[in-house]
């Protein structure tokens, strides 16, 4: 039974199927306080943290990977540095793993906006800009493939004004009869959707195309009673679902223009930290099931047994939660909000599931001193290329 939930007895790497892909998001927490620190620590290879998260990649060994949480530096020098010193290297004796492939690209996180849009009477900062961050590119994403990326033609949606999501959950400055007024219309003229970016990344499995739709919507929190993070956490999540359905992303435009969601029939795996719990946590009700009931997604609930005895043995918020604490893939304070089910990786209905988990040792046991290298765990789903 545990083969199943992913999570082997021995603590072994996840076996798959022989005809299997496997995909797998994992916030790696490899972000740092001031750009430049992540590429200094990842050019030696001695960084503990990128050890550990390297090692996590190795023995579950996923074959398109999305990393949250990793800074941006332009050139793909912080990747190459990750994949030279830590991936291509024996950590804990581990085999190592080639991604010959990768993407990444600029994100909303310390863009200024020139507003204040936390209100609290400064322009600057980050709070007031597209996307949290103290520097650009704080809090990047990047995706690594054993499979060749159709670079030509990735999508980008940064630049997306959340304005102009149509019946745009905005957020409501309690203080005024007006909804959704929290922003001033000549901020909503700029304030994009995506605090990081939304990317639609094609990758080419045996002469066939999946749809990697990667993206880390701003956490529901941090803010007041106008919920402008959890509107937008919301919001950002909706943006997929109306991508990959059928005659609603029709108002979509991308960076470079482009306009329209995924066609009907392609191929995708939505994949990344949303930030939003089915049952619990502090996002707006029901803001991910706007994914996980889209019409083609098909959610295949990885878990783990690791995620529900470390439930048990934290108590606090967990003793109150509504969800499984099986499907948990974030440690989070047990006093608030208790352990989540944040991080997602979603095919679509037809790509047939070969197994899925939740790369969370149980504690105590061998490999449980991997469970510092981030506040969230890796999630894999297998699935057959048809």
């Amino acid at each position: 039974m545990l083969l199943v939930v992913g999570v082997p007895a021995a603590q072994a790497a996840p076996q798959r199927d022989s005809g299997g892909v496997r995909f797998a998001t994992f916030n790696a927490s490899l972000n740092r306080a001031q750009q430049g620190e992540l590429l200094a620590d990842l050019s030696t290879p001695d960084d503990p943290q990128a050890r550990e998260v390297a090692e996590v990649i190795q023995r579950v060994r996923p074959d398109v990977l999305l990393l949250n949480e990793f800074d941006y530096v332009p050139g793909d020098a912080a990747v190459n540095a990750f994949r030279d010193n830590y991936l291509s290297v024996s950590q804990q004796g581990a085999r190592p793993i080639d991604y010959r492939y990768s993407f990444t690209a600029p994100v909303n996180t310390g863009v200024p906006t020139g507003y204040d849009l936390d209100r609290d009477g400064r322009v600057g900062g980050g709070n007031d800009a597209h996307g949290f961050g103290q520097f650009e590119g704080q809090y990047g994403m990047v995706v690594l493939s054993r499979y060749p990326i159709d670079s030509a033609r990735v999508r980008t949606f940064q630049r997306f004004r959340w304005s102009d999501l149509p019946g745009a959950l905005l957020p409501d400055d309690p203080a005024t009869p007006r909804p959704g007024d929290w922003y001033s219309p000549r901020i909503l003229q700029v304030l994009r959707l995506s605090s990081k970016s939304h990317w639609d990344v094609p990758i080419r499995v045996d002469g066939r195309t999946v749809h990697l739709l990667a993206a880390h919507p701003t956490p529901p929190t941090f803010d007041g009673p106008e919920d402008r993070n959890g509107t937008r956490n919301h919001d950002e999540i909706r943006f997929w679902a109306d991508y990959v359905t059928p005659g609603k992303g029709d108002y979509i435009y991308d960076d470079e223009g482009r306009r329209g969601g995924l066609a009907p029939g392609q191929r995708f795996v939505v994949a990344g930290d949303y930030n939003a719990d089915p049952a619990d946590g502090d996002s707006v009700p029901g803001a991910i099931r706007q994914l996980l009931r889209a019409p083609r997604v098909h959610d295949t609930r990885p878990a783990s047994l690791g995620a529900a005895v470390a439930a048990r043995e934290q108590g606090g918020a967990n003793t109150d939660h509504e969800g499984s604490p099986w499907l948990d893939t974030a440690d989070f304070g047990d006093s608030a909000p208790g352990n989540l089910r944040v991080d997602y990786v979603l095919p679509a209905r037809g790509l047939g599931v070969r197994g899925d988990g939740v790369f969370w040792p149980v504690p105590g046991s061998v490999l449980d001193r991997l469970g510092d290298a981030s506040d969230h765990h890796l999630v894999w789903v297998d699935v057959r290329v048809l």
